[in-house]
């Protein structure tokens, strides 16, 4: 790993999960990680519910936009972490992959999308203590 490492988020369209997960990465580990996230087929813009629940926890992410997931978005990351994109992503030797098993914000409401907030949030705090000791 190099001195900051690099975090990759990974969902189908770009749109909810990895997006609120690489909001709370930058805003708690406070620039001490390189932060990417990608999609698989993005769509072309953020889940506004996304949005929103993030914004109840103080965390702006409305201005960012769904990115295609690149070979070399994984190949630069350290930890690539998928959240439902299947075998969409490439596998590189060496690297360090999760999944996290959570439930698509895409069509929910605001109750449902806060309890899948809450989940990536707690995911992310452990993260931080592993990468940063």
């Amino acid at each position: 790993m190099s001195s900051k490492p690099t975090v990759l988020f990974v969902c189908v369209h770009n749109a909810g999960r990895s997006q609120m997960a690489a909001g709370f990465l930058q805003s708690i580990a406070g620039g001490k990680i390189d932060v990417l996230s990608a999609g698989s087929a993005p769509k072309d813009s953020i889940n506004p519910i996304a949005v929103q629940a993030m914004a109840e926890v103080g965390i702006d992410i409305a201005n960012n936009v769904p990115k295609v997931l690149t070979v070399d978005a994984v190949r630069d990351s350290d930890v690539v972490i998928t959240m439902g994109c299947g075998d969409a992503c490439p596998i590189f030797p060496g690297k360090r992959y999760e999944d996290w098993v959570l439930d698509d914000p895409a069509g929910q409401g605001i109750q449902p999308v806060r309890v899948i907030r809450d989940q990536i949030k707690s995911r992310i705090e452990e993260l931080v203590k592993e990468l940063l000791p």
